[in-house]
């Protein structure tokens, strides 16, 4: 079995317009799929992913209602599991995270760059409280982003101190920390944060995935592979070629994601 804790797409009417626009402003990135649910399910059937993880990131206050609305939509695909999210400055963001866990939603996803909010400003306290309070897994992209300039909002600092506030699951993309290997070993090993191992093939060295995986443990980390921006084989061949034992390799291909998802 093999579950991806981390996809994206999007409605039909837009998912052109917006596959290209992240393309354009991660400095030209191709795609692995034309950014539809249905792009989606051609890959992972070529690549034998049984369950995506669809995160959807809502970039303005106004998004927020048609992100969830699709989220919840494609939820009812028995081979999805969908994420909402909510803007930090949004008015009715608490309102917001009822409606999703309501309609049966597990988790959120922030963006720390696209939604432009520092991981541990004080103004998410309420919000994380609300999550904690409704049993939501909590998903940030965490680390460096091609398409911004530094300073990046949801580094080890920011993550830790997001944490004090949420009781319930957290989950750092990207091992931890996109291109910040340094970090994520010093500061976010060992803490209780699980790792999504997103977007490892090709970005994240050997030596550093070895250490993050020793120093972290396998109950923790989940497979996971970003599409359309990577293709689940690559991020296979980069776990595979770690060493680890067959048990382990369970673990983060679907033991640990079932866990997580209660399912």
């Amino acid at each position: 079995m093999l579950i991806d804790f981390h996809t994206h797409a999007f409605p039909e009417r837009i998912a052109q317009r917006a596959v290209m626009g992240l393309s354009h402003g991660c400095g030209g990135v191709v795609p692995e799929t034309d950014g539809t649910l249905a792009g989606l399910k051609e890959k992972m059937d070529m690549d034998g992913v049984d369950i995506s993880v669809v995160l959807s990131i809502a970039t303005n206050p106004k998004q927020q209602t048609n992100v969830n609305n699709f989220a919840i939509e494609v939820n009812r695909d028995d081979r999805i599991v969908a994420f909402g999210s909510v803007h930090p400055d949004a008015p009715d963001a608490l309102e917001e995270l009822e409606r999703i866990a309501a309609a049966g939603l597990k988790g959120v996803k922030f963006h720390p760059e696209y939604q432009n909010f520092y991981a541990n400003d004080e103004k998410m306290k309420p919000i994380y409280r609300k999550i904690s309070q409704l049993g939501l897994i909590t998903t940030f992209h965490a680390g460096h982003d091609n398409g911004f300039a530094p300073p990046y909002h949801g580094m080890a600092e920011h993550l830790l101190g997001a944490k004090r506030w949420l009781d319930t699951p957290v989950v750092a993309a990207h091992w931890g920390g996109m291109g910040n290997g340094a970090e994520v070993i010093n500061q976010l090993c060992g803490e209780d944060l699980w790792f999504d191992l997103s977007l490892g093939y090709n970005h994240v060295p050997k030596p550093v995935a070895q250490a993050i995986v020793e120093k972290h443990g396998t109950d923790r980390l989940l497979f996971a592979s970003d599409m359309p921006w990577q293709r689940v084989q690559w991020e296979l061949r980069l776990i595979e070629s770690l060493g680890l034992s067959e048990e382990d390799k369970e673990k983060i291909f679907f033991r640990n994601a079932r866990k997580l998802l209660n399912l």
